[in-house]
C-alpha cells in the first residue's frame, strides 16, 4: 500500500486543479471567439461555474490573461529545452532548428502568439512570475546565437524581426498554410550571410 505524503496539500492540489481548468476554458475561448472578447461569465460558464466564484482563483480578466501568458511562454520554454538537446553542428543549420522552433509554435495558434508577443490586450502587463520563462525563452536564444558567432544586438533584433515578420504574414495572409512558412530557411540564409555565418546559402551560385 503506498501511503500518501503527510505533508500533501489537497486543497492546494484542487485549487491548482480548478486554475488550469479554468486556463483550458479561457484558452479555447480565446481560439472560438478571439483574445480579446474573452470575459469572466463566460468562462465561469464554459466551466459550469458561477462567475463571482471564479474570483477566488482569479481576480480579475487580466489575471487570466496572466496566468495563460505563464503557461504558454512555460509550453514554450519546455520546447526550447527539448530543442537544445540535439542542436545541429552547423551553425546555419542550428539558427535554422531555433528560428523554425519559433516559427512552428507561433503559427499553430494564432490567440496564443498574439497574447505571447504581440500588445493585444489593452492595459495588460504580465506579472514578473509569468514574464519570467519569456526571459528565460529569450536569453536561451541570445545565448545560442552568441555560441554561433552572432554577438551584436542590432543582429540579434534583425533575426527577431525577420522570424516575426515571417510568422504574422503567415498567419494574416495564409493561416494554416505554408506560404510564407517555406521562406524561412531562404530568410535565415540571408541572415546568415549578412552576419558572415559559415556554410553555402541556398542563394548561392552553384
Amino acid at each position: 500500500m503506498v501511503l500518501d505524503s503527510p505533508n500533501r496539500d489537497r486543497q492546494a492540489e484542487r485549487r491548482e486543479t480548478t486554475r488550469l481548468e479554468i486556463l483550458e476554458a479561457a484558452w479555447t475561448l480565446a481560439r472560438e471567439k478571439g483574445l480579446a472578447d474573452l470575459t469572466l461569465r463566460d468562462v465561469a460558464d464554459r466551466i459550469g461555474m458561477r462567475a463571482p466564484s471564479l474570483y477566488f482563483y482569479f481576480p480579475s480578466k487580466n489575471a487570466i490573461y496572466d496566468g495563460m501568458f505563464g503557461q504558454a511562454w512555460s509550453d514554450y520554454l519546455a520546447v526550447v529545452v527539448a530543442m537544445e538537446a540535439s542542436q545541429p553542428r552547423s551553425p546555419r543549420a542550428a539558427l535554422k532548428l531555433v528560428a523554425r522552433t519559433f516559427f512552428d509554435f507561433a503559427v499553430a495558434d494564432l490567440a496564443r502568439h498574439q497574447l505571447m508577443n504581440q500588445r493585444t490586450i489593452p492595459g495588460f502587463v504580465p506579472s514578473e512570475e509569468s514574464y519570467a520563462p519569456a526571459v528565460d525563452a529569450l536569453e536561451r536564444a541570445r545565448e545560442t546565437l552568441r555560441r554561433l558567432g552572432v554577438v551584436k544586438q542590432d543582429d540579434f533584433d534583425l533575426c527577431i524581426a525577420i522570424v516575426g515578420g515571417l510568422i504574422d504574414a503567415q498567419l494574416a495572409n495564409d493561416p494554416g498554410g505554408d506560404r510564407w512558412a517555406r521562406l524561412l530557411d531562404q530568410a535565415v540564409d540571408m541572415f546568415a550571410d549578412h552576419v558572415g555565418l559559415p556554410g553555402r546559402s541556398r542563394r548561392s551560385p552553384r
